[in-house]
C-alpha cells in the first residue's frame, strides 16, 4: 500500500514516521533472534554452547558442572545432575530407566 507523502500533513508524517521506525525496530529485533537461534544450534552441533564458544561474560559468570547424564537419543542433551531434571531425564525415568543407565 503506497502512500503518497507529499499529500500528507505534517502530523501524518510524523506518525508514519513513528510507525515506520517501530516496524524497522521490530525487523531488527526478529532478526537478532533468528540469528541468536542460528548461532546456538551452529555451536551446539560441535557440542559447545554458544557461552562455551564467546567465552565467559565476566568474573561474575558462574561456570557449569560438568555433565553427569546424557540423552541416549541425543548425546548433545546432558545434564549436570543439578537444578531442575530436564525433560528428557523426567522421561526416561518413567519409562522405567534409572539415573545409572543415563550416566555418561
Amino acid at each position: 500500500m503506497a502512500k503518497n507523502l507529499e499529500k500528507m500533513s505534517l502530523e501524518e508524517l510524523k506518525a508514519h514516521r513513528k510507525e515506520v521506525d517501530a516496524a524497522i525496530a521490530d525487523f531488527e529485533k526478529r532478526r537478532k533472534q533468528e540469528a541468536l537461534i542460528a548461532a546456538q544450534k551452529a555451536a551446539q552441533e560441535f557440542g559447545f554452547s554458544l557461552e562455551d564458544v564467546m567465552g565467559a561474560k565476566g568474573a561474575k559468570t558462574k561456570t557449569k558442572g560438568v555433565p553427569k547424564y546424557a540423552n541416549p537419543d541425543d548425546g548433545s542433551q546432558t545434564w549436570t545432575g543439578r537444578g531442575r531434571q530436564p525433560q528428557w531425564i523426567k522421561d526416561a525415568l518413567a519409562a522405567g530407566k534409572s539415573l545409572d543407565d543415563l550416566a555418561i
